[in-house]
């Protein structure tokens, strides 16, 4: 009994301030400790972290710019032939060296380079165009036609696609509008499949409902809506793409079915220096080493991009 007086009188003497948290300014309670970001600054922020994929993104700034301008530094051109310098190594002035005909290597591989880039950003930018398109109405609308545009896509699909690009070339005059077009035949389908996918998921979430019980039509839904929402996957598949169009352009050249002499190419620079590659290696060194170095750069920045629009990821 008297242990609980001494208790009750503890009590009676305690005051509101013995209440206050210690070590806590509860001043400082709604301050916000970190700077609010949107999606699009996140993802730049994880991407710039990525030391890889910014090294490989200077790469291929780097790349792209000489294949530009490169060719003016240079007094020599890629078409002329100059019989009395055939084969000869790297010098001042022919920085890669000369072919078997005599031509500057330098010029050459940077032209190359710049077919490649051409060819691998023309169909990536049309399978954008024609995969958003056809996969976004199929995620959408769904049910029947959905499964009538999926199985048109399946068969296509399933011809073979060095088929389809040899028959198209041999019918056509080779040219750089055909191998582009010969690309992109069935290049788009991938893409379609991804962008189904996404809409797929993204169409029956909370937003969407609320814009369609809003009056929101259909052809809003999905182009001010959905795809929107979808822009993440799709960036990363066109980054990805296109060192597949790279390497597809290079290797139908490599077996005369691209551009034709005398424009360059590196698959038909690597193809020509083939006989020879053992006694006049740099003919066969300087297109390998760019062809490769462009695949590995677009496929190192491709994996930094999709770690950094991952939402998983999101710290």
């Amino acid at each position: 009994m008297a242990s609980d007086k001494n208790l009750v009188s503890q009590d009676a003497n305690l005051k509101p301030e013995d209440f206050r948290k210690v070590g806590v300014d509860e001043r400082q309670a709604e301050v916000i400790q970190r700077e609010s970001l949107s999606a699009w600054r996140d993802s730049w922020e994880r991407l710039r972290q990525n030391k890889m994929a910014m090294t490989a993104l200077g790469v291929l700034g780097l790349i792209v710019l000489a294949a530009i301008i490169a060719p003016f530094f240079s007094k020599f051109n890629y078409y002329s032939n100059d019989l009395l310098n055939t084969n000869k190594p790297p010098s001042s002035d022919h920085w890669f060296g000369t072919d078997d005909l005599g031509r500057d290597i330098f010029v050459r591989t940077w032209y190359g380079a710049r077919i490649s880039l051409i060819v691998g950003l023309a169909a990536a930018a049309i399978d954008l165009f024609i995969g958003v398109i056809y996969g976004g109405i199929m995620g959408y609308f769904g049910g029947r036609v959905d499964n009538i545009m999926n199985k048109i896509s399946e068969i296509l699909y399933s011809i073979p696609y060095l088929l389809v690009v040899i028959l198209l070339l041999v019918v056509l005059e080779p040219s750089l509008g055909t191998i582009i077009l010969a690309l992109t035949i069935t290049g788009w389908i991938t893409m379609s499949w991804i962008v189904r996918g996404e809409i797929m998921q993204l169409k029956n979430r909370e937003f969407v409902l609320a814009s369609r019980s809003m009056g929101a039509g259909s052809k809003r839904l999905l182009f001010k809506h959905l795809l929107p929402n979808a822009v993440g996957p799709i960036i990363v598949t066109i980054t990805l793409s296109v060192p597949n169009a790279i390497f597809a352009e290079a290797f139908l050249s490599f077996l005369g079915l691209g551009v034709q002499a005398p424009v360059a190419s590196l698959g038909s620079m690597i193809n020509d220096s083939l006989t020879g590659w053992l006694y006049y290696p740099w003919r066969f060194l300087f297109p390998a080493i760019l062809i490769s170095l462009t695949m590995l750069s677009f496929n190192i920045f491709g994996d930094g991009l999709r770690d950094a629009l991952d939402p998983k990821l999101k710290k």
